[in-house]
């Protein structure tokens, strides 16, 4: 796994994206993939559209249909090829490896088949399609955390220097892939590492502090945990304005009452309205 596979499309977060996969790359001392996927384009022709327009219509206007179908497909690769070449040129100019893949089908399959070699996916909090006024969370980054097996870093909308992160810990399976991924790499050592768990001083919880604060003082780097009580998304929130944390860590499907603002059945407030990167670990 030597790679940071960076999903691109032509919204506003893909510069963000190029940049932020380009930051884990050098993190992890891994090469970049550049992923464009083309799905069905929502206003393409349909393959019969005979029915709808009834007995008698004339084969030339079948036929027009088609050929404005074949367009629509043939500028929608040229464009994809033009957005990896710009990606590409961007990484390449930070003194990374880059590779590229233009492909058809859907973004949830082609990470999934990608993701063995992937150590990090990152793609934008939302794409082309998404409602920036009413902010809603691309469709995408849901069923991309749901589906692959991979940390997923959700880009913000502009890449900021990484000093400051925050793992958002609850002791379930899901956050401590996170804390066993952050103390996997010396590199993390350049961090300051804040551990915040919302929560009551129970017993249960203070086990749960402790397996962390045991994996971390191995680890070696720097780091700070607290026990808040409180309810999680409140708690987690008005830690990462107070701390000016620049990257939240968190495990994507806990037990705890913290799993609802993550990804759950429904996007939620805490990652759709988050100024920062949030790095998902399921």
């Amino acid at each position: 796994m030597t790679k940071v596979l960076a999903c691109i499309d032509a919204s506003i977060y893909g510069l963000s994206v190029c940049d932020h996969a380009a930051w884990a790359a050098r993190l992890l001392k891994a090469d970049v993939e550049l992923l464009h996927v083309l799905d069905r384009a929502p206003d393409a022709v349909a393959a019969d559209m005979s029915g709808s327009i009834g007995l008698g219509a004339r084969e030339h206007l079948l036929e027009n249909l088609t050929r404005l179908d074949e367009e629509r497909g043939r500028l929608r690769m040229e464009r994809g090829r033009a957005l990896l070449e710009g990606a590409e040129a961007r990484l390449r100019d930070q003194g990374l490896t880059v590779v590229t893949r233009l492909r058809h089908g859907s973004l949830v399959d082609n990470v999934t088949e990608l993701e063995p070699e992937a150590r990090v996916v990152v793609l934008g909090k939302r794409g082309e399609a998404a409602d920036f006024a009413r902010l809603h969370l691309g469709g995408s980054v849901e069923q991309v955390v749901r589906s692959t097996t991979r940390p997923v870093l959700v880009a913000s909308r502009a890449f900021k220097p990484v000093q400051r992160i925050l793992l958002a810990y609850d002791g379930g399976a899901s956050s401590r892939k996170a804390i066993a991924f952050l103390v996997s790499d010396a590199a993390f050592k350049d961090f300051d590492v804040h551990v915040v768990m919302a929560g009551t001083a129970r017993a249960e919880n203070e086990a749960h502090m402790a397996w962390a604060d045991s994996q971390l003082k191995a680890w070696g780097g720097a780091y700070t945990m607290e026990l808040r009580a409180g309810d999680p998304e409140s708690v987690i929130a008005d830690y990462v304005k107070k701390a000016e944390i620049d990257l939240l860590t968190m495990g994507a499907y806990g037990h705890s009452p913290i799993r609802r603002f993550i990804v759950g059945s429904t996007t939620t407030a805490m990652i759709r309205t988050c100024l920062i990167p949030v790095l998902l670990f399921r």
